[in-house]
């Protein structure tokens, strides 16, 4: 009896010890929140790394935090390989400047999958490390660096990065630094960054190449979803809110463009981000400036293209609530005079129509008004200059903190109207 009673404490310690183990694994005394993301699309050739610079390769690229946290996981993409990728090893540290390849050393740890230092990522998916205790604080930037053995058949990534990454051949991941490394300002199989603590939830941003931040500062991290996170920083009532720009350059409501059309890409950029709880959604323009960038077309186009872009808003609006999200909608940008859509007067009257709905009660739960706030009041189906980038389509860095600030915090306080 006694061996028995022995043998049942230490299977009892054992299986604690276990579920300690597994504990500290998962971050299950933790709160997740997204705190950093990007979508993932296939780059363009002239945004690709060439497969030879691929092969036997150390990555290193900086990513700009929303929430800090004192516990830390990376998101590896493999989104769209066509065959399974292998990671020999994924490190993270605190860069030394956000322009720079130089990090820390004393910072440095080695990411685990599973308890393992490398991981192989099937085709078409994604994959979480290991929690690991990694500090950050709030705007806060860390260096993440991974070595591939074999280039990607398939390559992931997000073009539209806005800041520097660094490569070089061989398995240099612990570096202090990787002088002569190759620049480019993309990003690559990486999508997102967790951290953990007693964060409310995250705001994921839907939107096109104005969220994606054409015309912010590379390196600058000034894009108007920058200007949000750092505003909802300094408030104690929002400081939990982490801001996730789901945005890419050239998207489309209804069809593929530069990576896939918002509604194809909502479950892996909105549904699958961790612990969600609002959604922005600035998309359109793409759409309206593609009907008549050759000219203009038949009424009977313009008001099926309207049509569909307000069904698309409703199946946006309708699949977040479902996923007990709340969504606010933010009007379209004025865009006459633009250099690459030409549009002519018809398509602005299909804005302002799609505008009036997003501003109309029953529709979304909340309205960002844009377009009242960065139209010409002279002229307002253009760009007010101050605010215009050049290009009379995208805002200049003025604008988008202009479109930052705007934003009222209390779209993320009101339990009012919570889903």
């Amino acid at each position: 009896m006694r061996l028995r009673a022995l043998l049942h404490i230490t299977l009892i310690i054992m299986v604690a010890a276990a579920g300690d183990g597994l504990a500290q694994r998962t971050g299950t005394d933790s709160q997740w929140v997204g705190s950093w993301a990007a979508s993932q699309q296939v780059p363009e050739p002239q945004n690709s790394i060439a497969a030879g610079d691929m092969q036997d390769v150390t990555l290193r690229q900086i990513f700009h935090l929303s929430v800090g946290g004192s516990i830390l996981r990376v998101r590896l993409s493999n989104a769209f390989g066509v065959q399974p990728l292998h990671f020999t090893s994924v490190h993270i540290a605190r860069p030394v400047s956000i322009s720079s390849s130089k990090i820390d050393p004393a910072t440095d740890h080695a990411l685990t999958f599973s308890g393992e230092p490398e991981v192989t990522v099937p085709a078409g998916a994604e994959y979480f490390s290991d929690p690991i205790k990694f500090p950050t604080a709030p705007l806060s930037s860390v260096a993440v660096t991974l070595h591939l053995d074999k280039a990607p058949v398939g390559e992931t990534g997000h073009p539209g990065s806005r800041a520097t990454s660094y490569y070089v051949h061989g398995d240099d991941v612990a570096a202090a630094d990787l002088p002569g490394a190759k620049r480019v300002d993309h990003w690559y199989q990486v999508s997102g960054i967790d951290v953990a603590d007693s964060n409310v939830g995250a705001v994921v941003v839907l939107g096109d190449s104005i969220t994606d931040g054409h015309g912010a500062t590379t390196n600058g991290d000034n894009r108007w979803t920058d200007v949000l996170a750092s505003r909802l920083q300094g408030s104690p009532a929002t400081r939990g809110i982490g801001v996730l720009n789901e945005g890419i350059g050239g998207n489309h409501l209804l069809t593929d463009g530069l990576g896939p059309n918002a509604l194809a890409r909502f479950d892996r950029d909105i549904i699958a981000q961790t612990r969600v709880r609002y959604v922005i959604v600035l998309e359109g323009v793409n759409d309206l400036g593609g009907l008549t960038r050759e000219g203009d077309v038949a009424v009977a186009a313009h008001s099926a293209l309207v049509h569909r872009i307000l069904a698309a808003y409703e199946q946006i609006i309708l699949r977040a609530h479902a996923n007990g999200l709340r969504v606010f909608g933010a009007t379209i940008l004025p865009f006459v005079g633009s250099e690459y859509y030409h549009p002519p007067h018809s398509a602005d009257v299909d804005r302002q129509t799609i505008n009036d709905w997003i501003r109309a009660p029953g529709h979304f739960d909340g309205v960002i008004d844009f377009d009242k706030l960065t139209r010409d009041p002279q002229q307002p189906d253009r760009l007010l200059p101050a605010y215009d980038s050049g290009d009379h389509l995208h805002p200049s860095v003025a604008g988008y903190r202009a479109m930052g600030e705007a934003i009222s915090l209390t779209l993320f306080t009101d339990q009012s109207t919570q889903k």
